[in-house]
């Protein structure tokens, strides 16, 4: 009796470590709403709204795109908007590819369904109920709005169709099961968030732009570090271009940017320079310049009230360890950790 008991103990701990750490759905498979057979109708306000989120906010051309290394800012390829590529190739992660997500048939989404599409964008879901890498920032674009999801919608069925065939991404074990937990279905309406300030639009464009998943250092495990927000230290890379890491925007005095203003902000989204150094095209200005005034100054108002973090970060310094991120950057010796 005593040698049946023991399995069955083992069996019952072992689930308990399952349900309270990484939990079950790295091995029974994400959650996956079914499609519905919902359309989104195309108008021209739609056609407008999807393009200004498509190729700023959002920057679903820019990541979904060949960039063209040559010209400024490094739009995609012309004639190859959507197309899809190789997004990067981590010996940590794997093997990342952004899909066409071009109206082509056999190689774009030219065959999903209107709600397939918006399944894939705000729930991490593909046509065939594959979890997405979250590289693909679907964790923040469930809080897109209802309205704001068909114009992306509409528009991405407005691209020139490419014929581009992408390989499947190959993420490595054990990270390949973990994001199995990260898809959650959307059920309710996502409806137009209303804002007491432009600072509280500006948290809500900031998180739709994914601005904190560049610049928050994650540990080992790929979680943020706790106390590092938007305070830098993230490694960047995309195959053809040289690495760099996210820089502190935060208002701390000796490692920040506590001397930006508005105006100041704007000028360095728009041109990709603060002051005389150019801005690495890996932080997206080529993107984020085509927000209009209000949604920059939005955001200005939003990071000028972030909490200061000290974080010394510099791209045009030697690289070195850096006890508080973690990480290997410019400036790296000269944080100390508390």
């Amino acid at each position: 009796m005593i040698l049946l008991a023991v399995p069955v103990l083992l069996l019952m701990l072992l689930c308990v470590g399952i349900t309270m750490t990484i939990g079950w759905r790295p091995i029974i498979g994400p959650r996956v709403r079914p499609v519905t057979d919902r359309k989104f109708d195309s108008t021209p306000y739609r056609l407008e709204r999807g393009s200004y989120l498509v190729n700023s906010l959002y920057g679903c051309i820019q990541c979904h795109s060949e960039p063209d290394h040559k010209l400024p800012g490094w739009p995609a390829v012309a004639g190859r908007e959507g197309a899809g590529r190789l997004f990067d190739k981590n010996p940590d992660l794997g093997t990342i590819y952004a899909p066409n997500i071009t109206p082509d048939p056999e190689t774009g989404v030219g065959k999903w369904t209107d709600d397939e599409i918006a399944r894939a964008v705000r729930e991490g879901i593909d046509k065939n109920g594959r979890a997405l890498f979250p590289i693909m920032p679907y964790p923040n674009f469930r809080h897109m709005p209802d309205e704001d999801l068909a114009a992306v919608v509409v528009y991405i069925r407005s691209l020139r169709p490419v014929k581009n065939a992408v390989p499947k991404s190959e993420i490595n074990f054990p990270i390949s099961r973990l994001i199995l937990g990260l898809p959650e279905p959307i059920t309710e309406p996502v409806r137009e968030p209303q804002f007491a300030s432009p600072k509280d639009r500006g948290e809500y464009l900031v998180r739709l732009a994914s601005c904190a998943d560049c610049h928050t250092a994650v540990d080992k495990n790929g979680q943020p570090v706790a106390g590092m927000d938007f305070g830098g230290g993230l490694s960047i890379s995309e195959p053809g271009a040289m690495p760099v890491t996210s820089l502190n925007i935060t208002p701390d005095v000796s490692s920040g940017i506590p001397y930006y203003d508005e105006n100041t902000f704007i000028t360095t989204i728009r041109s990709g320079r603060i002051g005389a150094r150019l801005l690495s095209p890996l932080m997206p200005w080529g993107v984020y310049r085509n927000l209009t005034d209000d949604d920059l100054k939005a955001i200005f108002a939003f990071i000028h009230t972030l909490k200061p973090v000290v974080h010394h970060v510099d791209n045009t310094s030697p690289p070195t360890m850096c006890p508080l991120c973690g990480g290997t950057h410019g400036l790296g010796n000269s944080n100390k950790k508390n």
